[in-house]
Order: C-alpha cells, then structure tokens, then sequence
C-alpha cells in the first residue's frame, strides 16, 4: 500500500471515529452516566473512601473470581454391584476399571458381564 493510500484510510478512520465521539456526546445515557460518576467520585473524596473500601463494605466476601470460571462438580459415581453367576462371586465397583470385572470381561465379554448389573 503507498504512503498516500494508507493516509487517506486513516484519515477516512479517523473522520469515522470522530462522528462516533460526537454522537457519543450527544447521548444522554452517556451523560447521565458521567454525571453519576462525578458525583460518585466526589462523595468519596467528601468521606474519604476509595472504591474499594466501598466495595469491601457493600459485599465483604466477594465471589473468587477463579472459581466461577471453574466446571460445575462432577456428580458422584454409583456404586454398581455384578454377580457372576458362574461363581457366585460379587464385586461392587464405581468404575469399570476393576481388576476382577477386567478378568470377567475378558473370559466372558462386555455385553455378558454387563447383564449381570444387580443394580
């Protein structure tokens, strides 16, 4: 892009952001709301506060901020209890990760150990 070129677009910027500021002026939201903050700031210089004294007195125990970004917990496995009906042996199990439940699946298959769920 020439010199001349990237002047002009940043000139056509800045003519676009300065309409963006007059409006901005004009709006009465904007004005209400610098009006609070003048106010706001000169009430706490009055009585000598800071933002966040106010704060720690409105909400003494905020929310960590860390945890709301967190995962919800998880829910809590179920203990899930199989009969092998072979040997009559039990095993209860939250997961299928269980070395006896391991060696059944293996001999008998996953499908056939599954239906001996008894819960």
């Amino acid at each position: 892009m020439s010199r001349l070129a990237e002047f002009r677009l940043l000139e056509q910027q800045l003519a676009a952001q300065l309409a963006e500021l007059e409006a901005l002026k004009n709006d009465s939201a904007l004005k209400q709301e610098m009006e609070f903050e003048t106010k706001l700031r000169n009430l706490l210089n009055d009585y000598g506060y800071s933002l966040r004294h106010v704060i720690q007195i409105i909400d003494p125990q905020p929310v960590d901020s860390g945890s709301i970004a967190q995962k919800p917990a998880r829910k809590p496995r179920v203990v899930k209890t199989y009969k092998n009906p072979h040997s009559g042996e039990v095993v209860e199990t939250k997961g299928g990760n269980q070395r006896t439940l391991k060696a059944w699946k293996a001999e008998y298959g996953a499908e056939v150990v599954e239906s001996w769920l008894a819960n």
